[in-house]
């Protein structure tokens, strides 16, 4: 028997990719045989998600896929068939994001899998696979950092909290998310005039052109924000550091705009300003049940529907190159079973 799966096989010579090439494959099911560690998980893929990483992937792009031949995907949603972890059981719906699938092992973007069952979380009742794929690594990081912010005092009555990368798959369902909670949200985008209806349907009460962040300016600024969710990093971040309020939290989880950081430390020693770092790769099993729980309750589906389009396993080239050319908003899902 065999399985379908988007393969990625490069060579690579210290972290350079010297030659690279990705399609879609017929594997043989004893390509897993070594995934998953000293207590794999067997998955049959319902659905996964295709991310800006999985993009940088399947493009060849340097910085994602650590090992060849690799499957990529970020995400996957299936159900057990096996698990030599008391954990799991055949049957077990479960999601998994991050834990270095599709970047250090197989991933998401195929009809198998074989896991760790290290991040493994059992799908929260009343989430469908499909809602839970949509929601994936984006709404995943999504959820963290509200979470931080919540862990930094920062409530809807502390003022508002802003979201940069608005129309992207982590800011759309933070924006979605803080408008359920009571949030007062600004959205920060670059394409104010193509996305303004959407971000406003997703609860963004007022939105503000990505180009006013562009460049880092004073280290103090007029107070705006008691918090903010940014994935664009460089001067975006640090403008957002220097407008937030006394005590105010801002929870960085991404690098669209570079990963330089040029503000100082007066935002943090004068406004007692905290920086909240989101990694989602890594996230402790017991916060991974927290934000899933979280999702599940407090992201409304119906918006989560709106934000959501489906593919099959044969659009994720063209979509992975729409992703990298920020054509692409909300989330994408890949069907994998019929």
């Amino acid at each position: 028997m065999t399985f379908r799966a988007a393969l990625i096989e490069q060579t690579l010579e210290r972290g350079r990719i010297l030659q690279h090439e990705a399609t879609l494959k017929d594997l043989p099911q004893d390509f897993l045989e070594d995934s998953g560690g000293d207590a794999p998980v067997d998955i049959d893929v319902h659905y996964s998600g295709i991310n800006y990483k999985d993009g940088l992937a399947l493009a060849g792009k340097p910085g994602v896929a650590r090992t060849s031949p690799l499957i990529p995907g970020i995400d996957l949603v299936g159900e057990v068939t096996s698990s030599a972890d008391p954990r799991f059981s055949p049957g077990d719906l479960v999601v998994l994001t991050g834990g270095g699938i599709g970047e250090a092992a197989h991933g998401g973007l195929a009809e198998r899998a074989r896991v760790s069952a290290k991040y493994l979380v059992k799908l929260p009742e009343g989430l469908s696979p499909k809602r839970a794929a949509a929601i994936g690594t984006a709404g995943f990081t999504a959820m963290l950092a509200v979470l931080a912010l919540e862990r930094g005092g920062v409530r809807p009555e502390a003022g508002e909290v802003v979201v940069s990368g608005a129309a992207g798959g982590v800011g759309s369902v933070a924006i979605a998310v803080l408008n359920q909670l009571g949030y007062r949200v600004t959205a920060v985008t670059g394409r104010v005039q193509e996305q303004g209806e959407y971000l406003r349907h997703l609860g963004a009460a007022e939105l503000l052109d990505r180009k006013d962040f562009a460049e880092a300016g004073s280290a103090l600024q007029k107070r705006r924000w008691a918090g903010g969710i940014d994935s664009a990093g460089s001067a975006t971040l640090a403008n957002i550091l220097s407008q937030a309020e006394d005590g105010g939290t801002v929870a960085s989880c991404g690098l669209a705009q570079g990963v330089d950081l040029p503000t100082t430390v007066m935002p943090f020693i004068l406004r007692g300003v905290t920086l909240a770092g989101i990694n989602s790769v890594t996230a402790t099993p017991e916060l991974r049940e927290q934000a899933w729980a979280r999702l599940a309750s407090d992201l409304p589906v119906e918006l989560l529907d709106d934000l959501t389009q489906e593919i099959t396993l044969d659009g994720v080239f063209e979509q992975a190159e729409q992703i990298l050319a920020g054509e692409v908003r909300g989330r994408t899902v890949v069907k994998l079973q019929a």
